[in-house]
């Protein structure tokens, strides 16, 4: 298990600089206070990590194995196309550098099971960054199950549905084999675990309603959970609605007593006993952030917090690899129910 340097911080380097690794940049610099050293940067493309070292006066490289030869940071936020996960993970692990992984983990399911196993292998701390879960708003919402203000929850409905244009700053999405369930859906695949516990089967159907896209760009899963509550949850890219939702997550939670309303505009009502309340879900704007993205961008801030302080705790943190392959079990599981048909149990 890799460990704080001796000055009780964590030096922290990342690799990838592009367009959302940008909120990682910006993030690891906040948490300063938090224990975190940002201490250097790689990417691949040369202009990227020149502009991201000197925004941030720190070294920069197009080399990751050279980056931590000489850097030597206890932590890598591996902020790169996912097709590259595995191979820097491992390059981190054979090394004894702890690692946090982007979301989606893999390209598959067997790139997953090989990045925690060779994390094991050399006891190497990995990560995966599911940062929805970490969010203000969602936090809120699990505060308030855990207080038992609604009962047991036992039907969900969650929902990201936007027609943002994400294919302005991904262009490289027209082209994916696989695209919502893995992009976006594997962020509420995730918080439905998060809510509402394991899943003991899942049915999905895909839809490709944007024709310029090669891959589903639209999915709707109903999942049965261990605990014998119901939850729906969806995903699209093709909602057109006025105003629009990004990047929020709506959603509804019933449960024996009462239940939770997550609505547009970060508004939360909890009903309780016949009582309820409403509260205020919104998200403070930082200095580096902006509407409509201030929702993603806080709950990265909010992630990199988590991870920090569960490296320095010596413990897993909440979406360490081996955990995430239970939300990622639950993606493969949609893709096999929409080309069978069926319902499908997750892979153990």
């Amino acid at each position: 298990m890799c460990a704080a340097s001796s000055e009780g911080r964590i030096r922290v380097a990342q690799i990838g600089c592009g367009f959302y690794g940008q909120n990682h940049l910006r993030a690891w610099r906040d948490l300063a206070a938090d224990g975190a050293e940002f201490i250097a940067v790689c990417d691949l493309d040369a202009s990227k990590a020149r502009a991201a070292g000197e925004a941030f006066g720190i070294p920069w490289y197009v080399d990751a194995a050279k980056m931590i030869a000489e850097q030597k940071p206890d932590l890598v936020d591996i902020a790169t196309r996912m097709e590259t996960h595995r191979t820097l993970a491992a390059l981190a692990a054979e090394r004894g550098v702890a690692a946090i992984v982007q979301k989606p983990f893999a390209p598959t399911w067997e790139d997953c099971l090989a990045t925690v196993a060779t994390a094991r292998q050399h006891r190497a701390w990995l990560a995966v960054h599911e940062n929805f879960r970490f969010g203000h708003g969602m936090q809120r919402v699990r505060q308030v199950l855990a207080s038992d203000a609604i009962g047991p929850p036992n039907w969900a409905r969650i929902s990201f549905r936007t027609g943002y244009d994400v294919y302005r700053g991904q262009p490289y999405f027209y082209d994916e084999e696989r695209l919502i369930i893995l992009d976006s859906g594997v962020h509420v695949l995730d918080l439905a675990r998060f809510f509402l516990g394991e899943v003991e089967r899942v049915y999905c159907e895909t839809q490709r309603r944007n024709q310029r896209v090669r891959a589903e760009d639209t999915a709707t899963m109903m999942l049965r959970h261990a605990s014998g509550a119901v939850s729906v949850v969806e995903c699209t890219y093709e909602a057109r609605r006025i105003p629009d939702p990004f990047p929020e997550t709506l959603l509804e939670i019933e449960g024996s007593k009462g239940s939770i309303v997550v609505a547009r505009g970060e508004r939360m009502t909890v009903t309780t006993e016949g009582l309820f309340f409403e509260e205020s879900l919104a998200t403070p704007l930082l200095s580096w952030t902006t509407r409509p993205w201030h929702v993603s961008q806080e709950s990265v801030l909010r992630t990199n917090a988590h991870m920090i302080a569960a490296l320095r705790a010596g413990r897993p943190a909440d979406t360490s690899g081996e955990d995430n392959l239970k939300t990622y079990a639950l993606v493969e599981a949609a893709y096999e129910s929409a080309a069978s048909r069926t319902a499908v149990k997750p892979k153990a």
